[in-house]
């Protein structure tokens, strides 16, 4: 009776959630038309929050889990979810309604990946899965989220000594790029990093590489799909495979009387590690398809309102506070994370400390730091944790976790890495990963190869720890 009762509250506060939500979208709608633009955001981060909660989908997790353990359930399950997001993402770009812009391609991306990896596993979640552990009532998330946002809104306003740690190429071509003069270009390493040095690599797509346009079918479906995504993913699994669950697979089969693989026994293996990972994969799925409508609608959006970015509206309904030199603010048109948290603290330092975070390159010539309450991409963030909260507790999931003093420590060093990786790369394990690979975007895949080894030194890393910590405490004589 005591579990009926406790169960029926967590339906009603998974209810009460969902009409808060729902009271948000229809009563800023009443009051202006313009809000189902931040709707739009909202209802897709509910999406994603929930999915997000039923598979357990963290990238921290999947590299743990392989690295320490040997088990790809949850690495198998991405790649399954990047390539299902992938045939989604192609079809949209198809009929030319794609809102994905490509980044700049270079070891740079390398580098910012093998950081974010190491951050990631310090911290025991990814950017996405630390918002959705938050919405578990996990704290030691939420100090990661905390974490991620405050590292990256101070390290991209950096400056002073590290204006010595700047290569004088990279500020002779920022000063060339001609910025207004708002931006202090030439004061801040992050500033200069970007404008002088990320900025002069190619923005290109697999299809571009090929010769074809994004937008033909040709380049989405062939180029940037099938290319960019399906052959990769297939090697990849099959590394994955040979390397992880075969030893497994053969075990199972030497039980079964089994003395030689057969080419048939190999596949029915490969397939056996698909098919473990159906909740991932079922997330996958559903975050795929979800992904690809948020782009559709969102440009459906842009165009009913005459709008290439959300700025334009922020100006319509009067406010102006916080709008880029350019007129914009962080308005992706797909699923993101990070950059509107590290605006969180923008907005919160400038109003609280007086100082002028609007003169740098990320917030005041691209980004902006409207006010949280009326900025697209927070709407999606909070939705992100307040549907994975829904789903969580509506599996009896929902609990409050205290973290231990070791654990904040580690979620504040991994944060913090995370929140510098992620402004290097210009975006997390979503932006930067997920998003970038499966549209074909060859700098996604730069960003992964970084992450595998920062992971795995993370985790070795780990490994020694605890080795040390149990031998100190007695338990390895």
């Amino acid at each position: 009776m005591e579990m009926l009762a406790s169960e029926r509250k967590n339906r009603v506060w998974a209810f009460i959630i969902l009409g808060f939500f729902a009271l948000v979208s229809v009563a800023t709608f009443a009051y202006n038309e313009y809000y189902i633009y931040l709707s739009i955001y909202l209802w897709f981060g509910l999406i994603y929050g929930l999915a997000l909660q039923y598979g357990r989908f963290c990238f921290s997790s999947a590299f743990r889990d392989l690295f320490a353990v040997g088990v790809a359930r949850m690495a198998v399950g991405i790649t399954i979810a990047i390539a299902l997001f992938a045939l989604v993402a192609s079809l949209v770009t198809a009929q030319g309604l794609s809102t994905f812009h490509p980044a700049p391609s270079g070891i740079h991306a390398v580098i910012a990946g093998f950081i974010f990896g190491m951050g990631m596993v310090f911290a025991g979640g990814c950017a996405s899965g630390s918002l959705y552990k938050t919405g578990e009532g996990n704290m030691n998330a939420l100090i990661v989220v905390f974490s991620i946002s405050v590292s990256q809104a101070l390290f991209v306003d950096i400056g002073g000594w590290t204006n010595k740690l700047v290569p004088e190429s990279w500020h002779h071509s920022a000063l060339a790029k001609g910025l207004p003069a708002s931006i202090n270009v030439g004061d801040g390493w992050m500033d200069q990093y970007l404008a002088g040095y990320v900025w002069n690599h190619p923005v290109t797509t697999f299809a571009k590489m090929l010769g074809w346009e994004n937008s033909s079918a040709l380049g989405a479906i062939v180029g940037n799909f099938l290319i960019g995504v399906i052959l990769p993913s297939a090697l990849l699994l099959g590394v994955v495979y040979f390397v992880w669950s075969r030893k497994a697979f053969v075990r199972k089969m030497l039980k079964q009387g089994k003395e030689k693989m057969t080419l048939l026994d190999e596949v029915k293996g490969y397939w056996a590690m698909l098919s473990a990972s159906k909740r991932t994969a079922i997330a996958g799925l559903i975050i795929g398809v979800a992904a690809g409508l948020h782009m559709l609608v969102l440009q459906g959006a842009r165009v009913k309102f005459g709008v290439k970015n959300a700025g334009a509206l922020l100006e319509r309904m009067g406010f102006d506070y916080g709008i880029s030199v350019n007129g914009t603010v962080f308005d992706p048109g797909y699923w993101y994370v990070t950059t509107q948290e590290a605006q969180w603290v923008g907005w919160m330092l400038q109003k609280t400390t007086g100082a002028n975070y609007m003169d740098n390159v990320f917030f005041g010539y691209v980004n902006g730091i409207p006010n949280p309450a009326i900025n697209p991409a927070d709407w999606m963030s909070l939705a992100t944790i307040g549907g994975a909260a829904i789903m969580a507790l509506l599996y009896s999931e929902f609990k409050f976790k205290k973290p231990t003093l070791e654990l904040a420590t580690w979620a504040i060093i991994g944060g913090t890495l995370m929140g510098i990786g992620a402004r290097l790369a210009l975006g997390c394990n979503i932006g930067a990963f997920f998003i970038r690979v499966a549209n074909g975007d060859p700098s996604g895949w730069l960003f992964g190869i970084g992450m595998v080894p920062g992971a795995y030194v993370a985790v070795r890393f780990f490994n020694w720890w605890t080795e040390r910590k149990m031998e100190k405490q007695g338990f390895g004589l």
